[in-house]
């Protein structure tokens, strides 16, 4: 075998694995994106998105609040727009989806877990979110969103780099290495400030407990009331290390 011939044993080759060059040519997009529209308005960036993407784009949102999908659908209207019903939320967050299914120019999409509560309590014991919250977070969200957004090659988020430490240096347009994904967040640069004028500018949907003492809104069990002085987080996983759900 001659040398030429061993280096193409060797090497990569992406003609043979189109998978692989996809996913380059996107993480090579989203990098170049993160730069370019570091200083873009929340719009600007969704509507490069959009016009990059067209379907195979969706926002996700927890309903805390519709900001990013409203954004998105002036972007786009009748952008898809994709809510976790992991069987633990609030009453008002479903009620806040179901709100935005009716009255906004967006295509709701709820994602539920393989297994209901009760099943997943047969198989693992009840309250696993409280002996094992990664887990119970895995099944009931990071594995439901893997699997929902196969048909996308890129997803827009609400995080913003003032919500906590772990969150202070989310791109605009970043690279999600796990799911092969472009990840955009259009308001990471935002501050709370910016996001209730947005809200009050344009009349947006937010979660009815916002009003109530919370400052970000998860799953029931996992979620309390926040204190003055805390960060918007400090209400989530309350008492343990846990600061992130796995989905960022």
């Amino acid at each position: 075998m001659t040398t030429a011939q061993a280096d193409s044993d060797t090497a990569p080759n992406d003609a043979a694995d189109p998978e692989a060059a996809k996913r380059a040519e996107l993480k090579a997009l989203a990098e170049q994106a993160g730069r370019d529209l570091e200083d873009a308005s929340a719009l600007e960036i969704l509507q490069w998105a959009v016009d990059t993407f067209g379907k195979r784009f969706c926002v996700t949102s927890s309903m805390e609040d519709a900001v990013v999908a409203h954004l998105a659908s002036r972007a786009r209207p009748g952008v898809d727009v994709v809510f976790l019903d992991t069987g633990y939320h609030f009453p008002e967050t479903i009620g806040t989806r179901d709100a935005v299914e009716a009255v906004m120019d967006v295509n709701v999409i709820t994602l539920t877990p393989r297994q209901t509560v009760a099943e997943q309590d047969a198989e693992y014991g009840p309250k696993l979110h409280d002996r094992d919250p990664d887990l119970c977070c895995f099944l009931r969200k990071v594995k439901p969103l893997q699997e929902g957004l196969t048909r996308y090659d890129a997803w827009a988020t609400g995080l913003r780099r003032d919500e906590s430490e772990t969150r202070a240096n989310t791109p605009v347009v970043g690279w999600d290495e796990k799911r092969g994904k472009v990840k955009i967040s259009p308001i990471a640069r935002w501050t709370q400030d910016d996001v209730d004028a947005y809200v009050t500018e344009h009349g947006v949907l937010t979660n009815p407990l916002l009003m109530d003492g919370y400052t970000s809104v998860g799953c029931a069990p996992c979620t309390r009331r926040v204190v003055e002085g805390e960060d918007a987080r400090a209400g989530r996983w309350a008492g343990s290390a846990k600061t992130e759900c796995g989905l960022h």
